[in-house]
């Protein structure tokens, strides 16, 4: 495959924006190499010195940012700032939930210095939220598994009363809680201690209303996910692959993935984008349910996913390029879908394959296998080894700390007050969080 497309003009810069305070954010990597390796000047805002991807070679430039999400209008001006400084108009690229939502809701003042895509200002908080998202495959009737919002252990306990388990718990915002929540955003509950544990945490003001779903029965191959842009000329690219593995174990992540050809549901998710009017890079997540023939929607993000890099077609186009191109006035190529391609995350696939151990679901040779001919990893490349190597710093150090740390315990805070506010959270995706000192620092 060619290393980019032809006669390509870079000249407009690209700049990477994030919002949640997560160092080993992999699809921010994979799309800093994207651009950098076609020529594009590349810059971005990290939350740390010492990120990993702010030490790519494929980076012109880097700033040291933490925002508040309570505070939009001090987002934008870190952003005017970094654009005064770059002199001239850049393609703005969102890698998480809260950055698009931002840019969809407050982005319309920032369109003098940057061109990112214009979807309805509501739409990608509607899509991103967990429960909100259950309203809108209702309204147009998309196949997605039934679920409530609970916000004490009586109610979930009711909940599973009803439908059985195992259960799906998800956090109905997960943009909000910046990294503080006790719990993972997505978790496959098994038990009733399981239920009562995550619900009791879930009460508290530290992680978020929750959200218990459907389990939809899976297994191997049922896992899906499509990855497309869409601009001025539809869904272009559009990609459907398999999630192979994931962590945690058949609930999260992908760690190793593989592009697969489906007809019916890049049909039927490229429907879904333009029944929505979306505009922009999407990331949905399915369940082929075998027991009606349909596939589940189970989540959207709004934005750039993190294992875009699996797909790049036979024209060097992937998610990232063509929305440059797209945003630039220039075509966008069409080529053919890399059908067979792998993509690995390397550190997050031995503690996921681990998971799937336990359940009697993998075996060591057979987790040495998959490995086999693996054709791209998240954090490894042979042009770029700094990123790597930061990396395995920063597993490494939360390996040791998580080992000696101690256990914190539960304590359970609800004030009646806090009730009201969390339920009007999840639909509205606000959170009320303190100010915190505004810094927008450029590295070196």
């Amino acid at each position: 495959m060619r290393p980019e497309p032809d006669g390509m003009d870079t000249a407009t810069p690209a700049v990477v924006f994030k919002l949640d305070p997560n160092v080993l954010h992999h699809g921010g990597l994979g799309l800093i190499r994207s651009l950098g390796r076609a020529g594009v000047p590349v810059y971005a805002v990290h939350e740390d010195p010492m990120a990993p991807a702010a030490h790519s070679r494929y980076l012109r430039g880097r700033w040291w940012w933490r925002p508040e999400l309570a505070d939009p209008e001090r987002i934008n001006l870190g952003l005017a700032a970094l654009a005064e400084r770059l002199g001239r108009p850049a393609v703005l690229f969102p890698t998480d939930d809260a950055a698009a939502i931002h840019l969809a809701e407050h982005g319309a003042a920032l369109r003098h210095w940057f061109r990112f895509p214009d979807p309805s200002p509501e739409l990608p908080r509607e899509v991103a939220g967990k429960f909100t998202l259950q309203d809108v495959c209702r309204d147009l009737d998309v196949p997605t598994p039934r679920a409530e919002l609970v916000r004490t252990r009586a109610e979930a306990a009711e909940f599973a009363a009803e439908n059985g388990f195992p259960l799906v718990a998800k956090l109905a915002t997960p943009w909000t809680s910046g990294g503080r929540a006790k719990v993972r955003s997505t978790s496959i509950l098994r038990s009733r201690a399981e239920l009562l544990e995550i619900a009791e945490v879930c009460e508290s003001q530290d992680a978020g209303l929750l959200m218990l779903q459907e389990y939809v029965p899976g297994g191997s191959g049922n896992d899906w996910f499509f990855h497309a842009y869409r601009g001025s000329a539809g869904c272009r690219p559009a990609f459907t692959g398999v999630k192979l593995r994931s962590y945690p174990a058949h609930a999260g992540l992908t760690t190793l993935g593989r592009c697969a050809s489906n007809t019916v549901l890049r049909t039927q998710a490229s429907e879904l984008l333009r029944r929505l009017d979306f505009r922009g890079i999407a990331d949905l997540d399915f369940r082929f349910d075998s027991r009606d023939g349909t596939y589940r929607l189970l989540d959207f993000n709004p934005r750039l996913g993190a294992q875009f890099r699996l797909f790049r077609d036979s024209a060097g186009i992937d998610v990232v390029l063509a929305a440059y191109l797209d945003l630039t006035g220039q075509p966008v190529p069409e080529g053919i879908p890399p059908v067979g391609r792998r993509f690995l995350v390397e550190n997050y696939d031995p503690i996921g394959a681990l998971g799937y151990w336990r359940r009697g679901d993998l075996g060591l040779l057979g987790w040495a296998r998959s490995l086999w001919g693996v054709d791209e990893m998240a954090w490894f490349a042979r042009d770029d080894l700094a990123p790597f190597a930061l990396m395995c710093g920063w597993m490494g150090r939360r390996a040791l700390t998580r080992r000696f740390a101690p256990r914190p315990s539960v304590q359970v805070v609800e004030p009646p007050r806090f009730r009201e506010r969390a339920e009007r959270d999840a639909r509205t995706g606000n959170r009320q969080r303190r100010r915190s000192p505004y810094a927008l620092k450029e590295g070196h």
